[in-house]
């Protein structure tokens, strides 16, 4: 049987769980998944480091659910982009969510944390397992709201991963050939 007391206590870890995820992010963006401890993301969300290990039980675990954490919030970017979408053509519903992406990394924590993650996913397996995951998930959303070719679609992908590049840089800043180069065409905000 089921309490009210039990209610709130589950409800007060989930909420728990959710600020811990919120605030590992920039934990982990700050340093990546190898210079993060698990007493940086508690110091962050002002809970011991023992509360940590009760709602994740290893620092890895963590790291994956906020993976997975981000790759639900791009693709709720994309679904925001779609939504608005000008037209239902697959280059407009594409563009409405490359769009709205990069009004998501403009929020350099989720940028780099994103960044972070495929750095951890080169040597760390699990983390790739995740990473493969939710670029699966994401490129089969894709897929299915635009209706794009093949190829539009890794095109997509491939601006997404500049863009990463140019914003991570400040290369949209800069008044440098390279620079003009490699952000010409792309919105940034």
């Amino acid at each position: 049987m089921t309490t009210s007391a039990n209610r709130r206590q589950l409800s007060t870890s989930d909420e728990r769980r959710k600020v811990v995820l919120e605030t590992a992010v920039s934990a982990f963006a700050a340093r990546g998944y190898f210079g993060t401890t698990t007493t940086d993301v508690a110091q962050r969300a002002g809970i011991s480091q023992a509360y940590v290990y009760r709602l994740f039980p290893d620092k890895k675990a963590l790291f994956t659910a906020v993976v997975e954490h981000c790759f639900a919030l791009v693709r709720d970017s994309f679904t925001d982009g779609a939504a608005a979408a000008r037209g239902s053509s697959a280059e407009e519903v594409l563009d409405a969510m490359g769009d709205s992406y990069a009004r998501y990394i403009a929020d350099k924590d989720l940028l780099l944390l994103m960044m972070h993650a495929q750095c951890a996913a080169a040597s760390e397996p699990t983390i790739r397992e995740a990473v493969q995951a939710g670029y699966a998930r994401l490129v089969e959303y894709v897929r299915g709201v635009s209706g794009a070719a093949e190829a539009d679609i890794q095109r997509f992908f491939a601006v997404g991963m500049l863009c990463h590049l140019v914003v991570s840089l400040d290369a949209q800043e800069l008044d440098a050939p390279w620079a003009r180069t490699l952000s010409a065409g792309l919105r940034h905000y």
